[in-house]
Parts: C-alpha cells; sequence; structure tokens
C-alpha cells in the first residue's frame, strides 16, 4: 500500500499561471450559470409534444455515465433562445487554448454556433404555422444543435456514437435542465442494423467518421482510433405514428447512408415530411463512397424536390 501513494518523479505541477486562470474559469462560469438559471425567460414548455413508442435500442444512460473532466461550459451568445453547452475539444492547454476558452476568461460567452441559429430559426417558423413534433439530431456532437431546440421545448432524439461526446451532452442535459426533452442514443445512424466501425482520432476524440480516410480529411489529423458502435435506421426506431419536425444530419460523409435508412419517415407526404438540414461536403461524400449528386437523386425519389444550399449544408423540403 505504500507504493501507492508515491509520487512519480515525471509528474508536473501545474504553474501558478495555469492555476489561476483556471481559478477564473470557475469563478466565471459560475456566474454564468446563475445568470442563466435566475433569468426566468429562458424556461420554456411544449407540453403537446411526445414520444409515444419504446426504443428498439437503450437510450443512453447519463446518471450511469462517467463524469466528463475537466468542464469548461458556458452560456451560448446572440440566440433569442440561449443555451450552455461544455466544450469537449479544450485546445492545446495551457499554451492555446480553444477559442471559447479564450472568450471566457474575458467574461464573453461562448461564439454562437451557426447550426443552432439555424435550427432555432427553422423551429420558431414551423411553430408560427402550427406544427408540432419532435426533433432528430443525427451526429449530435456535444448537442449544439439539440440544447438549440430543447430549451424552446421540442423534444429531440440524439445519436452520438463518441464517449466523450456524450459526456459533454450530459452536461449539457444538466445545466440546461432538459432531461426530460432530450433521449440519447449511443449509436451510428445508418442504413443497416448492427454494428459499425467508428473512427476517433487522436488528439479529437470529440469528433470521429466512418470512413477511415473521410475522418482524417475532416479534422486534418494522420492517426486515428478505431471502434465499435451500434447502429441504427431511423425507420427502425421512429414509428409513422411520430410526428417529425426536423431531422438534421451531419456524420462527416456518411449522409446517404443515413437518409437510406430513413427512406419510410422520409416518404411521407408533404405536409407531414421533416424539413432536412444535412451536410453536403463532396469530399467527405467521397470517402464514404457516394456523392452529392447520389444524394439529391435519392431525395428526389421520396418527394424532395426543393433543397438549397447554406455553406456546406444543405436544407431540403416537399412542395
Amino acid at each position: 500500500m505504500a507504493n501507492a501513494w508515491r509520487r512519480d518523479k515525471n509528474q508536473k505541477l501545474l504553474s501558478p499561471k495555469t492555476l489561476i486562470s483556471l481559478l477564473v474559469l470557475s469563478i466565471i462560469f459560475l456566474s454564468s450559470l446563475f445568470f442563466f438559471f435566475s433569468n426566468s425567460s429562458l424556461q420554456y414548455s411544449n407540453p403537446n409534444l411526445s414520444i409515444d413508442s419504446p426504443f428498439p435500442i437503450p437510450p443512453f444512460d447519463c446518471f450511469k455515465c462517467p463524469q466528463s473532466k475537466p468542464i469548461i461550459a458556458n452560456v451560448v451568445e446572440n440566440l433569442k433562445y440561449p443555451f450552455v453547452y461544455s466544450l469537449a475539444d479544450l485546445g492545446n492547454l495551457p499554451e492555446k487554448p480553444h477559442k471559447n476558452i479564450v472568450r471566457l476568461l474575458k467574461g464573453k460567452p461562448f461564439r454562437k454556433p451557426d447550426i443552432s441559429a439555424t435550427i432555432q430559426e427553422v423551429l420558431e417558423n414551423m411553430r408560427a404555422s402550427g406544427k408540432n413534433g419532435i426533433v432528430v439530431d443525427v451526429g449530435a456532437n456535444v448537442g449544439m444543435a439539440s440544447f438549440a431546440a430543447a430549451v424552446m421545448g421540442f423534444k429531440v432524439l440524439a445519436f452520438e456514437p463518441v464517449f466523450e461526446n456524450l459526456q459533454r451532452i450530459c452536461d449539457g442535459i444538466w445545466f440546461n435542465r432538459v432531461a426530460a426533452l432530450v433521449t440519447v442514443f449511443q449509436a451510428a445512424v445508418s442504413d443497416r442494423t448492427g454494428d459499425i466501425t467508428f473512427h476517433k482520432l487522436v488528439g479529437r476524440l470529440d469528433n470521429s467518421a466512418v470512413s477511415e480516410v473521410g475522418a482524417r480529411l475532416a479534422f486534418k489529423s494522420n492517426k486515428e482510433i478505431a471502434v465499435q458502435v451500434k447502429s441504427i435506421p431511423l425507420d427502425k426506431l421512429i414509428p409513422p405514428s411520430q410526428p417529425v419536425l426536423l431531422i438534421k444530419i451531419d456524420v462527416q460523409g456518411w449522409e446517404y447512408h443515413v437518409l437510406k435508412g430513413a427512406k419510410k419517415l422520409l416518404s411521407r407526404k408533404p405536409a407531414e415530411a421533416p424539413y432536412l438540414i444535412y451536410e453536403e461536403d463532396e469530399r467527405l461524400l467521397k470517402a464514404s463512397n457516394s456523392s452529392s449528386k447520389e444524394i439529391r437523386d435519392f431525395l428526389k425519389s421520396v418527394g424532395y424536390s426543393k433543397c438549397s444550399q447554406h455553406g456546406t449544408d444543405a436544407h431540403c423540403t416537399k412542395e
């Protein structure tokens, strides 16, 4: 037992500068949370939404998940419906921290993610037109799309295969008080049920891709870790009776396989078909043996005739 208390000779202590930075981070973060949760205008509800069927795979249990650490989280700037999320990529500490850590040290909120603003704009328009339903977030990462929808009162099904991201999503579920609204699955969405190999990047364990080449293309890394995860088609999980307002897909080139596995869902009549947002990066699609043309042709075959490009994302609807 004595050896258990012996200090490693190579252990490096944190410098006073780093300790002070971490203390400042903690104070700013706690202040941000106090502001966030003391502001009653940030609470929303939508009691008309429900998910009415048991799931063929069990949801991820945040209460049994080991706590992520360290936790660096903050509220997002310039959103009508703000939320808090936790960083998975911290940068190279202490020399070159993530840009949002620098913002936090300066007393600023995290930068607004484009997808968060887009999700809220689309959902607000749908709500104004009287539509109800759930949001499906495929490739949820740390929850920037899921929480954007949940703080508006929409129920969300979030799919994320990377464990480090799931830990951060669990952080955000607690910080935003949306446990009743966000259901998370540790799974990859595809066109078949079973197991699939994902590639997590060394130095960027918060990100992954099915294609080994696609993973390196997306995140500029030369090394990756192969992991096995469960895969499931959306058609196997979402019953025909469940209204779906919006599907967001960001899976680093695997989008075509996700869409193929949702053919029944996407074949609903125009008034019931979900609004579709997916990443359309030709390099990543090619690495997964598909193409933007193949995706567009498939979408036309199920009635999605109206698609527009927004940066690297495509937005598609039925008329």
